[in-house]
């Protein structure tokens, strides 16, 4: 028989197809497409999109229990990472409380599945319970190539508070990177809208004046000459690659990065100049205990090398202490 059940407190503002994932792992989310689809999941009566943000109070009706099971393996569960991945991703803790754990995420590692994508820290997430009753959950992501600070939630409760935090734009991210070149002035707003290409087969963003608001500000903390630059960068939206297309907007592309830098992303030669050299530095963001929860996150090996390499200092202070993110 159909179901129908009431969106609590705990789940308020999340996409409809992350409240399935929570509370139906094992469903496919090509299932759940043809489901909603079809008209089989309704939300207050109506057909819906996976993208929909669910809120406290609405009904989703639910099909027979039978039909929320995955077509191409019905009733099964997601299958449980490696030990030795779950250990990896203990390794990698960089803070932990009862309402959150911070990851220093290496570059290289995806936060979620996707095409030929099977390792993941989402499907690891299990090896960072530390003996608690939910299953974590993300709350944000990084791309695959960049590292650095990872938040994740402990309770459904901690994942609403921090989601509202992004949303509400009540975080700091500030991000490292070395860009090959110089930018014209050391600091600055980059202020350049973004759409999603149209290249089949590759993630790829160019700048667009119908595209979404996207801003950036950087400061130049360290140069080699005209050679490479060591920016400091904050960005006040969450474009997909904003940094990256920013970087290379202004003339300085991330080092490493060849879809959007091409030939100049890769000037410094090298092995390590053909990675990407993107950091998630630090992280300030609200707690749900009252406080304002800092975390920083050491450099990866390969970019430590490349600061040795350029002469550049291992520590600098945040650049944008008194900036007024209203102005």
């Amino acid at each position: 028989m159909p179901e129908t059940i009431t969106v609590t407190d705990q789940d308020a503002d999340i996409r409809l197809d992350r409240w399935f994932k929570r509370h139906y792992p094992s469903l496919g989310h090509g299932h759940l497409e043809k489901l909603l689809r079809t008209g089989q999941v309704r939300v207050d009566g109506r057909k819906a999109k996976s993208g929909d943000r669910v809120s406290p109070g609405m009904a989703i009706r639910l099909p027979p229990q039978e039909m929320l099971a995955s077509e191409t393996s019905p009733g099964a569960e997601k299958p449980r990472a490696r030990p030795q991945d779950e250990a990896l991703l203990r390794d990698l803790v960089i803070h932990r409380d009862e309402h959150a754990i911070v990851l220093n995420k290496p570059a290289g590692l995806a936060v979620q599945g996707g095409s030929n994508t099977t390792r993941h820290v989402d499907g690891m997430l299990d090896g960072l319970r530390f003996d608690a009753a939910e299953r974590p959950r993300l709350v944000h992501r990084l791309d695959k190539d960049t590292s650095g600070v990872l938040l994740i939630a402990r309770t459904a409760a901690a994942a609403a508070f921090f989601t509202r935090a992004f949303r509400d734009k009540t975080t700091r991210k500030t991000y490292w990177a070395i860009v090959a070149g110089l930018p014209k002035l050391h600091q600055g707003k980059i202020d350049l809208s973004l759409a999603k290409g149209t290249a089949k087969g590759r993630e790829r963003v160019q700048a667009d004046e119908d595209g979404k608001d996207a801003i950036t500000y950087y400061t130049v903390i360290d140069n080699a000459g005209d050679r490479a630059s060591w920016l400091a960068l904050l960005p006040l939206t969450g474009r997909t690659h904003q940094l990256r297309a920013h970087c290379a907007a202004i003339g300085t592309p991330i080092l490493g990065d060849g879809k959007y830098g091409g030939a100049n992303a890769h000037a410094l030669g090298g092995a390590a100049a053909h990675r990407l050299h993107l950091h998630a530095r630090a992280l300030e963001i609200p707690h749900p205990a009252g406080f304002t929860l800092k975390v920083t996150a050491p450099l990866p090996a390969h970019m430590r090398r490349m600061w040795e390499f350029l002469g550049f200092a291992n520590d600098a202070p945040d650049p944008f202490r008194d900036l007024d993110l209203g102005a």
